[in-house]
């Protein structure tokens, strides 16, 4: 369940950045590329959570 969370959390995220960053440039939004771009943010986020930041357990 908080996988589909996170991939539903960057798209929301994905499409908005790539949105602001694609009018302040004078381009077209491209929902694709947003697609791509939340495919990036949920795939770093989930590789984050799982394995780079664990908790020390003592």
């Amino acid at each position: 369940m908080r996988y589909i969370m996170t991939i539903v959390w960057a798209v929301l995220i994905g499409a908005a950045v790539n949105y602001v960053l694609t009018s302040m440039g004078g381009e077209t939004f491209v929902m694709s590329d947003a697609l791509i771009f939340a495919v990036l943010l949920a795939g770093m986020a989930i590789l984050l959570g799982d394995f780079a930041l664990k908790d020390k357990s003592e």
